[in-house]
């Protein structure tokens, strides 16, 4: 019999409605309370009437898409929109199992929309936005990490589950549901995913325990260090006003020294000059610029005295008449990775190219 498994309110309260025992009944469990049995409840007719955000811990292929399938299918069926971003090979998977019900769901390749992670959030505040008019549920899926990104991917998605609950309102009618492969990915990976979800559900069960909220965690990922270089730097300039220009050349000899196409190379030497500029704009007219080779990549990183307090900055989508946020925004698009890190020492910012 199929387990059932929502975060809802129970006795006015809120409470997981978490295993559909062999008897057919579901327990529940409230926060610091015992578990409680009723005689019928499921989470097919639970809708989000606030923001949900839950990891989904799966074993193998079948486990991934009974657990998917099932909540993808409750959500289309009660006639709440969904989105899915999984990569490619998982939703080609998930997009069988569903027959044509996925002619009803957005499918969305987060290999490609979460190459860069600061992508993501952009991508659900507008299905949000599209969505939610009138206070309708809806329902996601997003996988921004699986087995194979880099440390710094890793990090920076990292980052970005704490900046969701920053970026969406807890009155979101969102449930989010992100999954993590227990076998593919390393349990530091894991252990990051459970501290840092208010729920999370394996099989069979779903639970929650003691975890940090979005501004906490965005806190401890944002106001903080950035690993030490990983190579030697090739190249090291303090820059001002004046050698603004010099500087988009060096870059530009760099990455064609690296072998990054003229495009790219271009897109990375127009980036690090945007961040430069901002360096001189608001950090008392001066940085310094290093660049190394490392694993797979060329990393160009931008030191400067000044702060950055919003850690959601480059994240968010500029509007139309918009005079300020383009320039980290635009960075984003044109980078494989970007790292924002600030505290009271001042800026780092690196741009990764992949080699």
């Amino acid at each position: 019999m199929p387990t059932a498994s929502a975060w809802g309110l129970w006795r006015g309260k809120w409470a997981w409605v978490a295993v559909r025992t062999e008897e057919g009944r579901i327990r529940v469990g409230g926060r610091g309370d015992d578990d409680r049995d009723v005689a019928s409840m499921s989470s097919a007719g639970v809708a989000a009437e606030a923001y949900r955000h839950e990891a989904f811990f799966w074993s193998g292929e079948d486990e991934f898409l009974a657990g998917t399938t099932k909540f993808v299918r409750e959500g289309v069926l009660a006639g709440e929109p969904v989105m899915v971003c999984v990569i490619g090979s998982r939703l080609a998977g998930l997009r069988n199992e569903l027959g044509t019900l996925a002619d009803e769901v957005r499918l969305v390749d987060m290999g490609e929309l979460g190459r860069n992670p600061a992508r993501i959030i952009p991508a659900w505040q507008q299905f949000v936005d599209e969505c939610t008019v009138g206070g309708q549920p809806v329902r996601g899926i997003g996988e921004p990490i699986w087995a194979g990104r880099r440390p710094g991917e890793l990090s920076e998605c990292q980052l970005h589950e704490a900046l969701l609950d920053i970026a969406l309102s807890p009155e979101t009618p969102l449930w989010l549901l992100c999954p993590y492969d227990v076998h593919g990915l390393e349990e530091d990976v894991l252990a990051e995913a459970r501290r840092t979800h208010p729920g999370f559900m394996t099989s069979g069960a779903t639970r929650r325990r003691g975890w940090l909220s979005g501004e906490q965690r965005a806190d401890d990922g944002f106001h903080v260090d950035l690993p030490d270089a990983g190579g030697p730097a090739r190249f090291r300039r303090t820059f001002t006003a004046r050698t603004l220009r010099d500087l988009r050349d060096d870059v530009l000899a760099e990455a064609r020294a690296a072998g990054v196409s003229a495009e790219r190379s271009a897109d990375l030497a127009l980036s690090v000059h945007e961040v430069a500029t901002n360096s001189v704009v608001h950090a008392r007219g001066a940085g310094v610029l290093q660049i190394w080779r490392e694993s797979g990549a060329l990393v160009c990183e931008v030191r400067d005295p000044g702060q950055i307090s919003d850690p959601m900055i480059g994240r968010r989508a500029p509007g139309v008449e918009s005079l300020h946020g383009r320039g980290l925004w635009m960075v984003n698009q044109l980078c494989d990775l970007v790292q924002i890190r600030s505290h009271a020492a001042g800026t780092t910012i690196r741009l990764h190219t992949w080699l």
